[in-house]
This record gives C-alpha cells, structure tokens and sequence, in this order.
C-alpha cells in the first residue's frame, strides 16, 4: 500500500506492506487524514511514533472499516468511520484499536470527518468539565488561544454552543466574521491588541485553552479570572516561562498541561466514550462542525505541510485518498 514517509525531515511516498489488525483492532481503509502540527513535528525528528505504531505520521482518518481482527468486532464492517490514532494515518490503510473508533456523524462528510478525532478528544478533555457546571451557573468567559485553528474552530463552537459560554478568541482580524459565525463573542487581533488587558478589564477569563506556550505564560495568568483555569495543550512559541507564584495563588488559578498521544490506550478510549455521548449528538444534529477549508491528495501530503508550516491558515487541511 502507499503511506507518506519522512525521511530528512521531508515526506515521500512509498510502498509498505498492507497491515493485518490484531484481536482488539479493525483496518480502516483510509478515505482522508487529518493533519495537525504534531505530523510536522515528527516529519522534523521532534516528535516520534510510540511504540508498536507505523513509523509515518497521521494521528486521525475517516474512512470505512474493511477486515477485523476478531469476530468481536464483526459488527464493525463496512461502518463509515473515524478514528483517534498513534500515527499511520497518512496511507491508504491502517490499524486502530476498535476502542478508539466512532461513527462518523450523520451531518458530516466522510473526508470531512477526518478532522473531527484530535481536535474533539483534545477540546473536550480539556474543557468538558464546563458541561458539568448546572445551566443556570454557566456564565462563563473562555478564551481560547489560535481561533483559526483546527482546534480553535472546534473550541469556539463547543464553549459556545454546548457549553454556553462567553467566547472570547485571538485571531488576525481577517477571520473574525468567520469566527463570530462559529460563536465568538469577541475576536482579539493578537497582532494588535493586548488580549491580557482587554480580559482583565472585563473581569478575566474563567478558562483557557491555550496552544501558544511559553510566550503567552505571564498574560494568561493576567487573564484568568478567580478560580480560573489554564489548560496548555500547545508549545507553539516557547517551552520555557517563569511563573510568579503570588499571582498564581491569589487568584487561586489551575494550571494543566495535557497531551493526548502519549495518554495510556484507557485514557484514549474513555476520553473518546464521553466525546461520542456528549459531543457527538451536536454532530450528527450539524449544531456543530468541522472546519475544513483544505482538501490536499495524499500524495501532495508536503504541500499540506507547507501550508499548515506558513501560517495564517483558517479550519483543518485534510489529506483525500482519491
């Protein structure tokens, strides 16, 4: 089969052998792949597969479950799917413990639906405590860092639609209609206004999902409202910061840093079980979405590369068999 391999920090093509799915697994045969920063990062030797995984980048597909591996699972086949991966994603078949497989929701594409799995497990274990605030208590501020990301777009739709939340997000003043039409309350031109300030002002942020990293450290904590919470799933600009613990306590704020990768196998399928009972019915209903603005043949995988590399992309690009 083809799969996308890196060597020398670059992508190329190249014939390896189909796999066969263990007793807990089913093979997917691949309709699109999700691409996602850590794909550029294990392309440049930063970030390699676990274990056990396929050597080529890919952490999430949509496709069709096409063979088994136990008879368990028998009911699995033929199902339109996407699935959380370990990495393999970019290549035409792949393997995936069935714990970590969801339907693909009824008001989205199948190529669409590959940008749903990291970008709705990673949101909702970040910010699905926010569900479990009573309805007459949720007047919350989110800000989430990166709006016109794959996982900005996603979490502004989630703060807003399900959790209802004030959203508030940066991004380049360019996208903030297109964000407002997802949920945003606010859009801040990180380039040109202090999102620190502006939060403070208002009486701070209650959440924050941020993806930026050691550079935004100092104003999110400036940001976070009593109680707040900072949850740091991204190192885009830094992995290094000072913290001063004065503000930090007296604002009694969490901080979290979570990755979803190297989360034991249980952790996955659990995040995964909670996303599919409260995440997914928005999905099938199309009250929420997934932004895909990208679509790129696979075998162009190092052009989807350059752009998401570039910058200033809005939505997730994603990688289409045919």
């Amino acid at each position: 089969m083809l799969a996308m391999t890196a060597a020398d920090g670059r992508l190329a093509a190249a014939q390896v052998p189909e796999p066969a799915p263990g007793p807990d697994e089913v093979l997917i045969e691949v309709a699109a792949a999700g691409v996602n920063r850590a794909d550029l990062l294990q392309v440049a030797g930063h970030y390699p597969s676990p274990p056990g995984a396929p050597a080529w980048p890919g952490l999430e597909v949509s496709g069709t479950i096409v063979n088994v591996g136990s008879d368990d699972n028998a009911t699995f086949l033929g199902a339109e799917v996407c699935a959380l991966l370990p990495g393999g994603g970019y290549a035409q078949y792949v393997t995936v413990d069935a714990g970590l497989v969801l339907p693909k929701p009824e008001k989205v594409d199948l190529v669409d639906a590959a940008a749903l799995p990291e970008v709705a497990a990673t949101v909702y274990s970040n910010l699905g405590y926010l569900l479990d605030t009573p309805a007459a208590d949720r007047k919350r501020r989110v800000l989430v860092h990166g709006g016109a990301g794959g996982i900005g777009t996603f979490a502004v739709q989630f703060a807003k639609q399900l959790a209802g939340a004030e959203v508030w997000t940066t991004a380049r003043a360019e996208w903030a209609q297109r964000l407002q039409a997802l949920g945003a309350d606010r859009v801040i031109d990180y380039r040109n206004e202090d999102f620190a300030a502006l939060a403070m002002e208002a009486g701070g942020a209650d959440a924050i999902l941020d993806v930026i990293g050691a550079a935004y450290f100092e104003p999110n904590l400036k940001a976070l409202a009593q109680d707040g919470r900072l949850a740091i799933i991204g190192l885009q600009q830094g992995t290094n910061a000072q913290i001063h613990l004065g503000g930090l306590l007296a604002k009694r704020a969490t901080i979290t840093g979570t990755t979803l990768r190297a989360r034991p196998l249980e952790q996955r399928r659990q995040i995964l079980a909670e996303a599919f009972e409260r995440v997914w019915p928005a999905l099938d209903s199309g009250e929420i979405e997934p932004v895909v603005t990208t679509r790129i043949p696979l075998a162009e995988a190092a052009e989807a590369h350059r752009l998401m590399g570039a910058g200033g992309h809005f939505g997730k690009i994603v990688l289409t068999a045919k």
